[in-house]
């Protein structure tokens, strides 16, 4: 870590929660099961009731964050269809692509005779699609026959459920009223356990441990690439307590006039004196992502800059000290608006969006905004990043947190320090 932040650096892992989380124990051939049975009954037990207030007698569930959440599967096969079965009473039932299926039994903790893999023939053909496959096992299962014609949820928002997947359950299962889910188990999953609030806390360790990379390697005359590879690195290594994983979305280096654009990546070109650069990336660990985003200098800022970034830390320094439990979405808004109102700044855009688990091309659960037309109210762990993003014209800036609601107020995941970072 660079000298300039080690003395300004905390330890931001609090007490241990073991409760939760799993001794580590592995599997034969797997990866560790990360949390305990009790806590993962937990996560089926909550998603049964809200299921039951929906009037489901079903749940379809295709997004990644959401197996991991109920099964803790963990692999790249999602950009193959897969479901998970979740009757509101019996048996789940997990299918996947057929070499994907073996990997579903080693990674998580659903039994191998609940796994179904189908068979290659249907991956990626223009006259059939896997789901059919999987509504003729769900038959053979006794699941539709035995189906007491409530209405089944889908995730119809999901990045991995295509209208051709739509298409054929509805074409396979006519016995089946489908209804959308509304992101139920996202909203399931807004308050964290103690055991998942550890696990971001590692996390944000290796957050840390990335924007340090970062600041290390934006440097005048070193390629953009070159310190996007830098941060990656920290990423995957992360630390001695906690080993890195791959985040939902790659760092982002929007540099020199293009720092007034949010979500630019990065190119071959190299960095310049007088440049800025806007970092957003996350730490990740066991899935659970924490990002940050930090705005470096190379130089002297200018007299704009420098406004900018003194007036949108004061707003997001107003907002964090309103974080706590009964507190509203709406009103951590109102209250970032003013407090830029006051030096003649807007911003238009909501400042925030509850996090945790995360897979491509998202880190963002999907369900909280903080915005003046959401009006959630904030209850202890919840977790968020909350966004001081102001871009201009050909210049701006960037300033985040990723937080913790406390009982009391608000817990910041990471200690960096949380200003404009410049290097002579």
């Amino acid at each position: 870590m660079n000298d300039y932040f080690a003395a300004e650096l905390t330890s931001a892992v609090g007490p241990n929660h073991s409760e939760g989380l799993a001794e580590y124990a592995d599997l034969p051939n797997s990866t560790p099961i990360t949390f305990t049975d009790d806590e993962y009954s937990a996560r089926l037990a909550a998603v049964r009731a809200s299921m039951a207030s929906q009037n489901l007698t079903a749940l379809i569930v295709t997004d990644p964050s959401n197996l991991y959440y109920l099964l803790g599967y963990n692999a790249l096969s999602f950009y193959t269809p897969q479901m998970l079965y979740v009757p509101l009473e019996g048996e789940l039932y997990f299918f996947a692509r057929e070499m994907d299926a073996n990997g579903a039994f080693r990674t998580s903790r659903l039994p191998q005779e609940q796994t179904f893999g189908y068979p290659e023939t249907f991956v990626q053909r223009k006259d059939t699609h896997p789901f059919v496959w999987v509504a003729q096992r769900l038959r053979e299962l006794g699941v539709v026959n035995n189906f007491s014609h409530g209405q089944v949820g889908l995730e119809m928002d999901s990045y991995y459920f295509s209208p051709k997947a739509f298409e054929a359950l509805v074409k396979s299962l006519p016995e089946y009223r489908f209804t959308d889910s509304y992101e139920l188990i996202n909203w399931v999953r807004v308050i964290k356990s103690p055991a998942e609030i550890d696990l971001m806390r590692g996390a944000a360790k290796v957050c840390e441990s990335a924007m340090s990379a970062a600041y290390d390697a934006v440097v005048v005359g070193g390629r953009q690439c070159d310190a996007a590879a830098a941060i990656m690195n920290a990423q995957v290594r992360g630390t001695d307590d906690f080993g890195g994983d791959h985040p939902a979305i790659v760092p982002m280096l929007p540099t020199g006039a293009g720092a007034d654009t949010p979500h630019l990546t990065w190119s071959d070109q190299r960095f310049i004196a007088g440049e800025t650069t806007v970092v957003e990336l996350a730490g990740v660990f066991r899935r659970y992502h924490v990002p940050m985003a930090r705005t470096i200098v190379l130089g002297k800022p200018s007299k704009r800059l420098d406004y900018l970034a003194r007036s949108t830390g004061e707003a997001l320094d107003g907002v964090l000290a309103e974080v706590r439990p009964g507190t509203t979405t709406t009103e951590l808004a109102q209250i970032w608006n003013v407090g830029l109102a006051k030096h003649g700044l807007h911003k238009p855009s909501r400042i925030g969006y509850s996090i945790g688990i995360a897979y491509a091309p998202d880190w963002g659960e999907r369900t909280v905004s903080i915005r003046t037309d959401d009006d959630t109210v904030l209850a202890e762990n919840m977790t968020f990043h909350i966004i001081g993003g102001m871009w201009m014209d050909d210049y701006g800036y960037e300033v985040s947190e990723a937080v913790r609601v406390t009982d009391r107020g608000v817990e910041t995941f990471t200690s960096y320090p949380r200003r404009l970072l410049t290097k002579e």
